[in-house]
């Protein structure tokens, strides 16, 4: 075995090693970088938290964001919860959380939110797998805004289709800002603010693509290294011969608002 083979196998093993809770992105440094939206998405978030009564963020992960804009706020609402479907992301954002009075409600992704009608007049969430807009729309007070940063179309399909192959057009239309647009719009929601952006990455080692994909689960559904033992090999080679590999993701900022009348 060659040393490129060896350092194939050290560098695999150190990425399926890691573990992926939460959305504590820290360990890519020096292995992985991406272009940040010109938005802010956080410090616009404690902004907002800033003015808001009552808060609640959606699908928190391992409540990083929520941790961060709280702090980052002038002022705290009087009540802020924040709701993850996933248990290992759940324990995390119970521990982060709890110190600053924020309950974290485990709710799958894909059921109805647990809380009243009107209950909230700021409801969050960054990258949440499906936002349900009905489901925001009945818990937002007359007013109350909706404020999260989602992932948009065909993002990272660079990698997604070196492991998959091309995908289908509707496959790589799917989150499309105008599309969520429309179904906001369907359940009652008026769009305050709508910007999309696309970000380039650059993946410096096979470690950071196996931490990713083990990470992030919806870009190559059941990856295992065992499954895609030879494409990331190529891959690893490649990344060798020719420097870091580039993908672009797309985000949207969304801001709607429950009218009044």
């Amino acid at each position: 075995m060659g040393q490129d083979s060896r350092s194939f196998e050290e560098l695999v093993a150190e990425g399926a090693a890691v573990p992926t809770e939460g959305w504590d992105f820290s360990w890519f440094e020096g292995r992985a970088t991406e272009a940040r939206p010109s938005w802010e998405y956080a410090k616009s978030l404690g902004a907002r938290l800033a003015g808001a009564t009552a808060a609640l963020d959606i699908q928190t992960g391992g409540g990083e964001v929520l941790h961060f804009a709280l702090a980052d706020a002038p002022k705290a609402p009087a009540l802020t919860v924040a709701t993850e479907g996933w248990p290992p992301n759940v324990a995390k954002a119970t521990a982060l959380l709890r110190p600053r009075g924020v309950p974290v409600v485990a709710a799958p992704d894909d059921a109805p939110l647990p809380f009243a009608d009107g209950a909230f007049d700021l409801v969050s969430s960054r990258h949440p797998v499906e936002p349900h807009w009905r489901e925001i729309a009945r818990v937002l007070q007359p007013g109350g805004i909706y404020f999260a940063q989602h992932v948009g179309p065909h993002s990272v399909f660079e990698l997604v289709e070196y492991f998959l192959g091309p995908q289908p057009a509707e496959v790589r239309a799917g989150r499309h800002p105008d599309r969520e647009r429309a179904d906001a719009e369907a359940a009652g929601l008026e769009i305050v603010d709508l910007r999309a952006e696309e970000l380039r990455m650059e993946f410096h080692d096979i470690a950071a693509v196996v931490h990713f994909l083990r990470k992030v689960v919806w870009m190559v559904p059941g990856f295992t290294v065992e499954a895609y033992l030879p494409r990331l090999r190529a891959l690893h080679e490649r990344i060798a011969a020719e420097g870091p590999f580039v993908a672009h993701s797309t985000r949207h900022l969304f801001e709607a608002r429950r009218p009044v009348s």
